[in-house]
């Protein structure tokens, strides 16, 4: 690979609009809050932020149904308050990049509408319309990613509609060349805004297959997977490649695909020189233990070393053409200190375990909001209380697996993606700082330890050591450009490995404890190296105290 562009350079830091900082005091995160907020940004040393998305959206899946693409949502502020975000971010030297949510669109948006009014209405074809089967049932036993089927039935023309998601997210049709250009045409729009890169969500649904039957039954509902149906179809890499010519290539940007079942052996044809993106998500260190479907009450025991796996066929495979965004937590996802270690674990040394990995990986680390701050799941008594579709979907799947109510939530609790989305708490105040009004979901009840102002001021805070990081990530070429190279692959609890320049000039070594067991080690080169880092803060010789992670630059 030749000399690393910005966006390899950089740390990416994710914002859920609506849970960051509200500035008006209606409860709801806003464009303006996140301006505010742009110095702590940079003094956390960010170069990038991710944006979910802002659009206008009637909010079923929050905000990942979009009814008008080239808009601001009014809860979130108007396009000046985006435009002037995108300058002052620009001040600080850091780049905005977009969510685009390309497989579908909300059931509001004026195509959709335009769609279903009748068979011959010229976007009839933007969407994917069938007829039922001979008993009027719908065209496929196609279960939806949010559960129940992936059809409905659209009473004024009595035809189905496909929806990977939920009923109000209808499938665009990507056969059509003229939703292609709408599309392309949006994004363009917000390139000539001065957007800096796109994270494009759920792509690999895009392509449908040539044939829609069913699926054998998987579930106790009698439907099967779309996934199994629609994921990764041949043909699906020629839009994308158009994709690029008509978007991607024409600035100096970077996308980053969340390509769910695109593996390390395929990465050759998604990223790289030759592929459609800069970078795409692999899901292998989260899907640890699950099912294809990721059911929730199915996941099967796993350990934590099982992560090291995942992260050397990830630098394996893009070793020589490609790049990968190194995460933990996103949107989608529970608090990683809940859902990587087991229950009872020092929560700031997870905290401090996961941060030591994000930040000394080859790849671009991407921080979502509160991680730096050690945040941690919160557990609400009812299903009743949740906002997130997917839980309540997992929920009733649950209950037709024969699980009872409290069987069930003790998924929720685990694997909600409502445990990320509850709002970002800046001090210990009684509204965390978040807002003047009511929370539009409660607040973490730890809070008033998990702040900014509070970790801010504390040394050995979480916070304080995602700082420093930062700052040694900038300060060593070998962990930013460094090559990987795993050790002790023997090990049945350590993971480690070393960052080398391509000079030989510089190499830092990580080693990490991943049980709660003090384990011992031998690595000869790291006498008399030097300790960069350590989740203790100190050296213990050649013995890893619980969960413990140590960063040394080796002595030449």
């Amino acid at each position: 690979m030749g000399e690393l562009k910005w966006w390899q350079k950089t740390v990416v830091y994710q914002i859920y609009p609506k849970s960051f900082c509200d500035s008006n005091g209606d409860g709801i995160g806003d464009i303006p809050g996140i301006i505010s907020k742009l110095d702590y940004l940079q003094d956390l040393g960010v170069g990038a932020i991710w944006l979910c998305p802002i659009y206008p959206s009637p909010l079923v899946d929050n905000g990942y149904d979009i009814s008008d693409y080239c808009s601001v949502a009014k809860e979130y502020g108007t396009m000046e308050d985006m435009e002037r975000l995108i300058s002052e971010a620009d001040k600080r030297n850091i780049k905005i990049v977009m969510d685009l949510v390309f497989n579908h669109t909300s059931d509001k948006h004026k195509w959709f509408e335009e769609s279903r009014s009748s068979k011959d209405n010229p976007k009839r074809d933007w969407y994917i319309w069938r007829d039922g089967k001979e008993d009027g049932s719908a065209p496929t036993n196609w279960r939806s990613i949010f559960g129940g089927s992936a059809w409905t039935l659209d009473e004024k023309t009595n035809q189905y509609y496909l929806h990977t998601f939920a009923s109000a997210q209808p499938d665009l049709n990507w056969e059509n060349k003229e939703v292609r250009q709408a599309l392309f045409d949006a994004a363009n729009f917000w390139l000539d805004k001065g957007v800096r890169g796109f994270r494009i969500d759920a792509i690999v649904y895009i392509k449908k297959p040539s044939e829609f039957k069913d699926l054998p039954v998987d579930g106790a509902d009698n439907l099967a997977s779309i996934a199994k149906a629609t994921t990764y179809q041949d043909g699906i890499l020629d839009f994308l490649h158009e994709f690029r010519e008509k978007v991607f290539d024409r600035a100096d940007i970077f996308t980053v695909a969340e390509a769910d079942g695109v593996y390390p052996s395929d990465f050759d044809k998604w990223i790289g020189e030759n592929g459609a993106f800069d970078m795409s998500f692999d899901f292998s260190h989260i899907r640890l233990g699950f099912d294809e479907d990721c059911t929730w009450h199915k996941r099967k025991s796993w350990k934590l070393i099982d992560i090291r796996k995942c992260f050397t066929e990830d630098e394996e495979a893009t070793k020589d053409n490609g790049w990968v965004p190194v995460y933990f937590e996103n949107h989608d996802l529970p608090r990683c200190i809940n859902y990587f270690f087991p229950q009872g674990t020092d929560t700031k040394l997870a905290a401090k375990f996961i941060a030591t990995i994000l930040l000394t990986m080859r790849g671009t680390p991407f921080i979502y909001e509160g991680q730096e701050l050690g945040m941690t799941n919160i557990k609400w008594p009812s299903i009743k209380m949740y906002n997130d579709i997917s839980s309540i979907g997992q929920y009733e799947l649950a209950l037709k697996d024969k699980l009872t109510p409290k069987e069930a939530m003790k998924g929720v609790w685990k694997y909600s993606r409502d445990n990320a989305r509850s709002p970002m708490t800046w001090n210990s105040g009684s509204k965390a700082g978040f807002t003047t009004g009511r929370p539009w979901l409660p607040l973490n009840d730890e809070y008033p330890n998990l702040n900014v102002e509070t970790e801010t001021e504390d040394e050995n805070s979480v916070l304080n050591y995602y700082k420093n990081l930062i700052k040694l990530r900038k300060q060593y070429p070998a962990l930013i450009e460094g090559d990987y190279e795993e050790l002790l692959s023997y090990s049945p609890g350590i993971y480690a490995y070393a960052r080398t320049t391509k000079d030989k000039s510089e190499r830092i070594i990580v080693i990490a404890n991943t049980t709660a067991k003090i384990r011992g080690y031998k690595i000869p080169e790291l006498k008399g190296a030097t300790l960069l880092a350590s989740t203790y803060g100190n050296r213990e010789a050649t013995l890893l105290r619980s969960y413990e992670v140590r960063v040394y630059k080796v002595k030449k």
